[in-house]
């Protein structure tokens, strides 16, 4: 179930967190991706590498292309789910568009649907936005972070 604007509900804190910011580049879709391998590899959660790596990087790509020119990319980790958010400053929202066959582009928040239990987007009361998505959750019920009032969240 997707969450198309509103937080997701709290139920624990994450015991490893990771966080960095990038300029709204191409090569930072490369740089993020390699965070989050290399966190998610130091975190013992090799099996969500490949899923939380290719949902990352279609966000990201998501920024470089609509978004501004920095964003923030946190992560945290309860050693079952993974918890992701990219923030930017730009005002426009994603939004899921229909691609045809033939299309080169246009199927980022639809591999972030199929990969992600759970995925969705908070406006910053300071501009910008946040999306986040979680992997490894039993229910999208039972999310683990608010990103607006956990350490992980954009102040």
């Amino acid at each position: 179930m997707t969450l198309p604007l509103g937080p997701a509900p709290l139920d624990a804190d994450p015991v490893w967190t990771a966080e960095c910011l990038l300029p709204a580049v191409p090569a930072s879709v490369a740089s993020a991706r390699s965070l989050v391998r290399r966190e998610l590899t130091r975190w013992g959660l090799d099996a969500m590498v490949d899923d939380c790596s290719l949902v990352v990087s279609e966000l990201a790509s998501n920024v470089v292309r609509h978004g501004g020119t920095v964003f923030t990319l946190r992560l945290g980790s309860n050693g079952t789910w993974v918890y992701g958010e990219i923030f930017d400053q730009g005002e426009g929202l994603p939004r899921q568009r229909e691609a045809d066959m033939d299309s080169t582009d246009g199927r980022g928040l639809l591999i972030v649907r199929e990969l992600a239990d759970d995925w969705g987007v908070v406006r910053s009361a300071r501009g910008g936005k946040t999306v986040w998505f979680i992997t490894g959750a039993e229910t999208p019920a039972t999310v683990p972070i608010v990103p607006s009032r956990a350490r992980l969240a954009v102040g």
